[in-house]
């Protein structure tokens, strides 16, 4: 996928925080009303008075319904290249077209709270880095790795070709999440699009498709949700004792 770089837009004060740490805010605006506050105080003193600028009122520049008085215009991330994903480390969290941004921003949360590696998103038919996906990321997706890939299931086989193993998250799978002991090797977890769930071949390619166990009669769970119980399973998992 031809993705030159993402993030160039970041709105809200953590994500904005965040960027600014990172050295990548290029032009920030600032709501007059809010300047004197610390925190933004602080946001100036790290980007630099010279790439300030104060308007009245920021909703007009955002894509966000709440920008929290904060744009700022930044230099792109580039994404890394799948391959570098693998290893014997390896722990992936992979989206199959998950479409809301703050799903995504969420997971990427997630995963670099659980200390997981890496995370592969499409690039085409799922929910974009945009904006929305930062805010509700707070900062997580300034540090995780993400590989943009064309297709899915041919990330999967690249990864499994790498001696990554490649678990499924299935409502309806007969195995169960917690204790999954394919969790201690390289691992990538795939997590499916909001009501529909992995697509045909992406289910078809992965080595294992397990469950997240829950009470009869209650509906599944939320894209975020159950990305999240699987990267905090391979972090106990693989912080657990020997045998």
């Amino acid at each position: 996928m031809g993705l030159a770089g993402y993030g160039a837009r970041v709105e809200g004060l953590h994500a904005v925080l965040a960027a600014a740490a990172a050295g990548r805010v290029e032009t920030l605006f600032i709501e007059e009303g809010r300047r004197r506050r610390h925190e933004v105080r602080e946001l100036i003193a790290m980007v630099g008075a010279e790439r300030v600028r104060v308007v009245d009122d920021v909703r007009s520049l955002a894509e966000t319904a709440a920008p929290q008085g904060v744009v700022a215009e930044c230099r792109p991330i580039v994404p890394v290249a799948l391959d570098s994903l693998a290893g014997p480390e390896a722990a992936l969290m992979i989206l199959d077209h998950v479409e809301d941004p703050q799903n995504l921003g969420a997971v990427a949360r997630s995963s670099l709270a659980a200390g997981l590696s890496g995370l592969v998103i499409s690039g085409r038919r799922a929910a974009p880095l945009s904006a929305a996906a930062f805010k509700a990321a707070a900062g997580a997706l300034e540090r995780l790795p993400v590989a943009v890939v064309g297709s899915i299931p041919e990330a999967l086989r690249r990864l499994r070709r790498l001696g990554v193993w490649v678990v499924g998250l299935e409502p309806a799978a007969e195995e169960g999440l917690f204790g999954l002991e394919l969790f201690t090797e390289p691992v990538a977890v795939v997590v499916g699009a909001e009501g529909s769930g992995l697509s045909r071949l992406t289910a078809e390619r992965c080595d294992v498709l397990v469950a997240v166990p829950m009470a009869e009669g209650t509906e599944s769970l939320n894209a975020s949700v159950t990305a999240a119980l699987a990267a905090f399973e391979i972090m106990r998992v693989r912080s657990g004792p020997p045998g």
